[in-house]
């Protein structure tokens, strides 16, 4: 490739829209040609407000000269499917999180990127956060020592009201759940920072087990779980306690505690709407007092916007780009993607068995 932009195309008008194209437009090293969307109307709506070529058939987009790369950033039902099509075209892809719907699927398209030597890149943005990104550095150099106990406690109040009309988001078979939402997130980022995951303990439960349809009013099941308790135990030692829920009222947004033999760490936000702006760190030396920590240079953003999302997902994309341009693999790729389904899996295996999972 030369070193103009990476021309990406983006499928998805959700997350796609709202985040993924002002970061593309962000980063010096992408910009973004078209959109795709199943709904004609929808579409046609979006592309005239975005100034871009809109595509309803995907293969089509695909064959268009003026894309190098697909960012895929639908529902997660069609992602794995529309991630095989791209990467049988030869292009690149940039997916949302969870890439699919089961380990046994991301495994199948971490393969086929191999076989096809794409660069593949998943949006796992708290790698990109400027504090988790200084923990990390502590972390690597032995800074919290054995991490004896972590605890992560995500608990917002999304959809804690039963009034919120029903969608993809309420059927676990359609990739939705907390599991799924903010689950995958958190077990990328345990595993980041204290390496694999050895077994799983879990209980998932659906408090909110009707919602409204949108069309009709009518109430719909909901079969996917909106709290999530699990229990995770690391290869290298240690054990945490990972809470989740999004039906959470006045949930406290997310706090991670590390309590190691050497430090403990203190990293949350509870801004509730935004997933970067508002997190503070502190950390308490050989049982002293918690003491706060401001953000170093080295890891602070150039730009942020309203929308806490765009710098950190502009900071992945840039990453993504140089990678295709290098030709080697990205982190966080799909190898990645695949580790933190691999955990998803477990809980929910754990969960309906009442057993612990191993998993290596």
């Amino acid at each position: 490739m030369t070193s103009s932009p990476l021309r990406v195309a983006v499928a998805g008008l959700g997350f796609g829209r709202s985040v993924i194209l002002p970061a593309l437009r962000a980063t010096e090293s992408t910009t973004p040609t078209c959109l795709w969307h199943p709904d004609p109307q929808k579409l046609a709506a979006a592309a005239q407000a975005e100034e871009l070529q809109g595509f309803s058939n995907f293969s089509a987009l695909l064959e268009d000269d003026h894309v190098d790369a697909v960012v895929i950033a639908t529902p997660p039902m069609v992602r794995a499917g529309l991630a095989q099509q791209a990467m049988a075209a030869g292009k690149p892809v940039f997916l949302e999180k969870p890439v699919a719907l089961s380990a046994a699927e991301a495994r199948q398209l971490r393969i086929q990127a191999l076989q096809s030597q794409l660069t593949c890149g998943v949006d796992f943005e708290y790698r990109a956060v400027p504090f988790f990104q200084q923990l990390a550095e502590r972390v690597r150099q032995g800074g919290i020592g054995q991490p004896w106990l972590v605890k992560l406690d995500w608990l917002m109040s999304s959809r804690a009201d039963p009034g919120r009309p029903w969608s993809w988001y309420a059927k676990r078979d359609q990739g939705g759940g907390v599991v799924g939402a903010l689950g995958v997130h958190a077990f990328d980022l345990l595993t980041w920072l204290f390496g694999p995951v050895a077994s799983v303990q879990a209980k998932l439960s659906t408090a909110v087990t009707a919602r409204p349809d949108p069309a009709s009013g009518w109430l719909r099941s909901c079969d996917a779980e909106d709290v999530a308790l699990i229990q995770l135990t690391f290869a290298r030692g240690g054990v945490a306690q990972v809470n989740l829920s999004s039906v959470t009222r006045n949930g406290r947004g997310m706090w991670l505690e590390i309590y190691g033999s050497d430090a403990q760490v203190v990293l949350g936000s509870s801004n509730q709407k935004d997933y970067v702006h508002g997190f503070t760190m502190q950390v308490a030396r050989h049982g002293g007092p918690l003491e706060p920590q401001a953000e170093e240079s080295a890891y602070g953003f150039a730009r942020t916007w309203p929308d806490g999302r765009i710098a950190p997902v502009a900071r992945l994309l840039d990453g993504w780009s140089t990678a295709v341009r290098e030709g080697r693999p990205m982190i966080p790729g799909l190898a990645e993607g695949l580790a933190s389904q691999v955990v998803a899996d477990a809980v929910q295996k754990a969960s309906s068995t009442a057993m612990a999972v191993e998993i290596i």
